[in-house]
């Protein structure tokens, strides 16, 4: 019989029981969603479990935070732990249900501190969600990090808001940008792992 692994795990840092300890389960605003998002962007770099991002899922009306998720690619190794994907599992799993736009269930929105990649726009498109909402887009995000976002269509945002998701862009955006550049620092120094930096063919 073959021997091959059966299962994965992808779970949240312990140190995320700190950062959310003081945490409202309901935040009316974006802005202040955004923040906390920024707060955990900037820890989860520093604490080594993966890249300067973070997500979470909040119904849009009630501000009640479903679920949050940052980036644990270097904790979990594998490559596919982005805060966007763990935010949505995390969601969909205190939901029950993989759809979180399905019949009957609160407008939900996935909140990033920057435009998704390309893994992680496929992963929102499908999730259920009827609202996105960024700190930012453009080439800054690669500049900075180093980090290779994919081959994202200009049109990325008229695609999610063709199937009824909407977009809301340039949410704190310049404390995006400052949580990125001080990780860029730390990358500067050899101080972290860029696991996703090769930009193309080599």
């Amino acid at each position: 019989m073959i021997d091959i692994a059966k299962e994965y795990r992808v779970a949240l840092p312990a140190w995320i029981d700190d950062e959310l300890a003081t945490v409202p389960a309901l935040i009316p605003g974006r802005d202040d969603r955004m923040r906390l998002v920024h707060r955990l962007a900037d820890r989860n770099w520093r604490e080594g479990d993966g890249g300067p991002f973070a997500a979470l899922v909040a119904e849009r009306d009630s501000g009640r935070i479903v679920s949050v998720g940052v980036n644990v690619v270097l904790a979990s190794g594998v490559s596919s732990a982005h805060a966007e994907v763990v935010a949505l599992g995390l969601a969909q799993t205190a939901t029950g249900g993989w759809d979180l736009g399905g019949d009957g269930s609160p407008v939900h929105e996935l909140v990033v501190n920057w435009r998704p990649c390309i893994q992680c726009y496929g992963a929102a498109m499908w999730s259920g969600i009827r609202g996105l909402v960024v700190a930012g887009e453009g080439p800054e995000l690669e500049e900075i990090t180093t980090f290779d976002e994919g081959p994202l269509g200009a049109d990325w945002a008229e695609q999610f808001e063709a199937r009824g998701i909407q977009v809301t862009r340039d949410v704190l955006r310049d404390e995006a940008l400052a949580v990125f550049r001080d990780y860029r620092k730390a990358v500067d120094a050899d101080a972290v792992t860029v696991y996703n930096s090769r930009g193309g063919a080599e």
